[in-house]
């Protein structure tokens, strides 16, 4: 188990991604919404619980400071960093890491403790449907079935922060 942290790099370029958004929305298509459906999300990526609705919701509170978003994201980000360093057994740079971490928070602790992402970075020579890392990293491309440009373009700049370190927003 590693004990990394992500970079001050990797969490901003991270938010940049996220983007900010002070009101609820619909995280499916972006519309903004008055009701709490699942997928409602504010601030940097926050996923509102039904529990959360009335703090967050529409109708209780106007939106949120970019401040209050940051902290949200910083405690979103957590379980991330730990689950990716429990995760992981092989050696890994700083950019590997965050490129990792940032992939989970996108497609879930669930999927990537199960993805062959994982197993081929914890084990290069691994047996999985893929002829290569990059192939298994840039398979999680969909959503709802559909191959997602915009999900190719994030899986590829995640793709060049793990194996270049270089970190850009597409």
């Amino acid at each position: 188990m590693s004990n990394h942290q992500m970079s001050d790099q990797g969490i901003d370029l991270l938010m940049s991604i996220e983007s900010f958004r002070s009101e609820p929305y619909d995280d499916q298509n972006g519309d903004e919404i008055t009701d709490w459906v699942t997928g409602a999300t504010i601030g940097y990526g926050h996923l509102i619980s039904l529990q959360e609705w009335n703090e967050f919701g529409a109708g209780y509170r106007k939106g949120i400071t970019q401040e209050q978003a940051k902290t949200l994201f910083l405690e979103d980000l957590e379980p991330f960093v730990d689950g990716v360093n429990a995760k992981v057994s092989a050696s890994l740079m700083q950019n590997q890491f965050d490129a990792l971490v940032i992939l989970a928070f996108n497609i879930g602790l669930g999927n990537f403790a199960t993805s062959s992402v994982l197993k081929l970075v914890n084990n290069p020579a691994a047996l999985t449907k893929y002829p290569n890392l990059e192939a298994a990293w840039k398979s999680w491309n969909r959503s709802q079935g559909k191959v997602m440009e915009g999900l190719n373009k994030r899986r590829n700049a995640e793709w060049n922060i793990y194996s270049k370190n270089v970190y850009a927003h597409w």
